[in-house]
């Protein structure tokens, strides 16, 4: 091989070749790094440079042994050791006749997401699972679909972990975010939040100081407000005090509840009185009118 620097086959194996924190050439390359990891981008240098140089006579016995492929295997363009095939969320190959990402998994579809383009971003082909429809696990855990419910089944393969039902599993509401403690200070405005996962659909009530008090009740400075999402068989509920005053103080509780049961998280808040924060945050004022007390 000639090592003229102008030979584009030595600079692409310069760049494979690079060591990162001791990887080298001639190690192996972990097939189920991330997008971000330069180990997940080696793995396209390699299959540009065996593309270049012929594939050669397949070694079966000489492959090395795959470990942790969550999304299963693939063939790489050589068709000769088997690869770690790409997980949901790592970018891949939108032609057929490029090998530089890699090929998604089985239930996985390499799909640009357009919608990166509406926040200025450059879109960039990624994984995606051609099923959205949730799916129940024997373990009585909704996964989101089929192909992250496959993910944790290749994770762990002694669970037994079998396919229960498609759609959600049934279950007690779930709290997913729970609201967390503020501290504010009076006349100020405070939200807490709440996001519940529950199938059947959840309803999201407010209570205080040991569900002795139902919000928002007939208070014009409490609100409360609730809707689906972010993601599917989830609702987020928010809670609302505004210009707080210092009888506001206490402890406030999200209940979630559906025909199954119920669930609850509480967070604190603490009322600090304006004048009480000024006189603790204004330092005290010396006086030097006095000459002979300043020298």
């Amino acid at each position: 091989m000639s090592r003229e620097m102008g030979s584009p086959l030595w600079l692409l194996l310069c760049l494979w070749a690079w060591p990162l924190g001791g990887a080298g050439a001639g190690e192996g390359v972990e097939a189920g790094a991330m997008p971000g990891d330069f180990g997940y981008v080696q793995r396209g240098w390699q299959w540009l440079l065996e593309e270049a140089e012929g594939c050669g006579q397949c070694q079966p016995e000489l492959c090395p042994p795959l470990l942790g492929c969550l999304a299963g295997a693939v063939l790489p363009p050589c068709g000769c050791c088997w690869e770690c095939a790409n997980l949901e969320g790592q970018m891949c190959d939108l032609d057929d006749t490029s090998h530089f990402y890699g090929r998604c998994g089985a239930g996985l579809e390499c799909r640009l997401d357009l919608g990166d383009l509406l926040h200025g971003h450059v879109p960039e082909p990624q994984c995606v699972c051609s099923s959205p429809e949730a799916v129940c696990g024997s373990d009585n855990n909704t996964y989101p679909h089929v192909c992250s419910f496959q993910e944790a089944v290749n994770t762990n393969s002694s669970t037994n972990l079998t396919l229960a039902h498609s759609g959600p599993c049934q279950a007690v509401p779930q709290i997913v975010s729970p609201p967390y403690d503020v501290w504010n200070v009076t006349g100020e405005d405070v939200i807490f939040g709440c996001e519940v996962f529950a199938y059947p659909m959840a309803s999201i009530e407010w209570w205080k100081d040991g569900a002795e008090t139902f919000l928002p009740g007939d208070d014009p400075h409490i609100s409360i407000q609730a809707r689906g999402g972010p993601r599917r068989y989830a609702v987020s509920g928010w809670l609302q005090i505004q210009g707080i005053r210092s009888s506001d103080g206490g402890q406030y509780q999200c209940r979630a509840r559906n025909q199954l049961g119920e669930a609850s998280a509480t967070a604190r808040l603490t009322v600090q009185p304006y004048d009480q924060l000024q006189s603790l945050s204004t330092p005290p004022v010396d006086d030097y009118s006095d000459p002979e007390d300043y020298y």
